[in-house]
């Protein structure tokens, strides 16, 4: 049992009944018997939410797993078994990582009733996170006592990247502005040939294309018709050394790669290419050959669960080896990485060269979004005006990095890591309609 506000705020008012009962008799009466009254209630009170073993139940249900950087839903139903109206204040314990003091709801719940309530959380680290249990606090309409019913049990769930954002860019891999531009070209790929439909024979064609097993049950001569294949490779490469451990609302840049990498191969399995995915730092580590097959994109969100960054330098030679190792075929290898100087970039910029002389590579990097707010706002003192100097000298070297990456058949794109997923499947969409692919 614990007493309510009320019920302290009702003794207060009768202790100062019993002292003005020194100056005036009748209070001092008057103070015994509300003294009385409240513990009449208060008892009755009690009696009443403790009649029954099973007053009121809560449960909690949310997705098994949550999607990293996105709002996720939770809700709570509460019922209440009590044969009359309770007022309840329902406290969720929420993993300790959210660091939230606001998950605490109070409502009104009528006789045999349920209440719902919702709320989102919004994760940004990837891992596990452990519930607690759900906490409620019941008064009747008295309101001078409260029982507490703990309910649910404590539960974990995965947070993976961001799967959410699947259903938002599904639209984008169908129909895309760039045909609407009367962009429209369609590549041809050395010979490979699928597979489409099986036809009757006539004069001229293959006979090497003959389906004897068709031609036999339908006593005609009939021939596999084949179509070229026009899927293609595109290759997530991830970097995940230490410039990938800078944040932006709350979230790394590898988080924000992620993201934007799992968005990328949804969308480019949509549109019948073939998606897979690399993550290199000091060493070669995670590989997933280009597949469109069903269970791919399982593949991939599992790999990129467990990615973490490094306190290391990234080995780009380790990266060209590997990759003229294991992808032969022409492809689109999309790297997230973070070049902050001309310096920075020059050092990896002969094993780029090497990967362009054969791939399509597309170099992604970040926008500082705070130096740049910086940069464009008015200063008035001295000092400001040299900060201001400085952090646009800063943004001058992220575009001389891009500049001098696309002088050497590098294609980049530098983008805020908030807009990273719709900019960069926009590029895609952009070099696929160009056949730059």
């Amino acid at each position: 049992m614990f007493l309510t506000k009320r019920f302290y705020i009702a003794g207060l008012a009768i202790i100062a009944l019993l002292m003005t009962g020194f100056v005036f008799p009748a209070a001092f009466e008057a103070g015994k018997i509300g003294a009385a009254l409240l513990l009449l209630l208060t008892a009755t009170e009690c009696i009443l939410l403790w009649m029954k073993g099973k007053a009121c139940d809560a449960e909690r249900y949310c997705a098994p797993r949550f999607s990293n950087g996105d709002d996720n839903e939770v809700r709570l139903v509460v019922e209440n078994y009590l044969p009359f109206a309770v007022r309840a204040e329902i406290i969720d314990e929420i993993p300790v990582i959210f660091q939230r003091r606001d998950v605490l709801f109070k409502c009104k719940i009528p006789l045999g009733g349920k209440e719902i309530i919702k709320y989102n959380l919004r994760p940004v680290v990837r891992g596990e996170y452990g519930f607690g249990l759900i906490l409620l606090y019941v008064s009747t309409e008295i309101g001078l006592a409260s029982r507490r019913i703990k309910c649910s049990k404590p539960a974990y769930i995965a947070v993976y990247p961001s799967y959410v954002m699947l259903n938002k860019y599904e639209f984008m891999a169908i129909h895309n502005n760039l045909t609407e531009m009367g962009i429209k070209r369609i590549r041809r790929i050395g010979q490979n040939t699928e597979f489409e439909s099986i036809k009757e024979y006539i004069s001229g064609d293959d006979y090497r294309s003959i389906n004897w097993k068709a031609s036999a049950r339908r006593h005609f001569p009939m021939v596999n018709v084949y179509q070229d294949e026009r899927s293609q490779q595109i290759y997530s490469i991830i970097d995940k050394g230490r410039i990938m451990q800078s944040a932006f609302r709350g979230m790394t840049l590898l988080d924000y790669a992620i993201n934007a990498s799992l968005a990328l191969s949804y969308v480019a399995i949509r549109k019948d290419d073939k998606a897979g995915l690399a993550t290199f730092a000091e060493d070669f580590e995670t590989f997933i050959p280009a597949s469109k097959q069903t269970g791919q994109m399982q593949r991939i969100l599992d790999s990129l669960y467990q990615q973490q960054t490094t306190f290391g330098e990234s080995d780009y030679s380790a990266l060209c080896v590997h990759i003229n190792k294991h992808i032969s075929k022409r492809s689109l290898l999309v790297v997230y990485t973070n070049f902050d100087t001309v310096a920075g970039v020059s050092r990896q910029l002969e094993y780029l060269r090497q990967l362009a002389q054969k791939h399509a590579v597309l170099t992604v990097f970040f926008e500082d979004v705070e130096m740049k707010s910086f940069a464009d706002s008015p200063q008035t003192t001295t000092e400001g005006y040299y900060r201001q100097v400085v952090a646009s000298k800063f943004l001058y070297d992220k575009q001389l990095v891009a500049l001098k990456l696309r002088q050497y058949g590098v294609y980049t794109l530098l983008t805020e890591p908030a807009n990273l997923s719709v900019n960069l499947i926009n590029k895609y969409l952009e070099m696929k309609a160009r056949g730059r692919i």
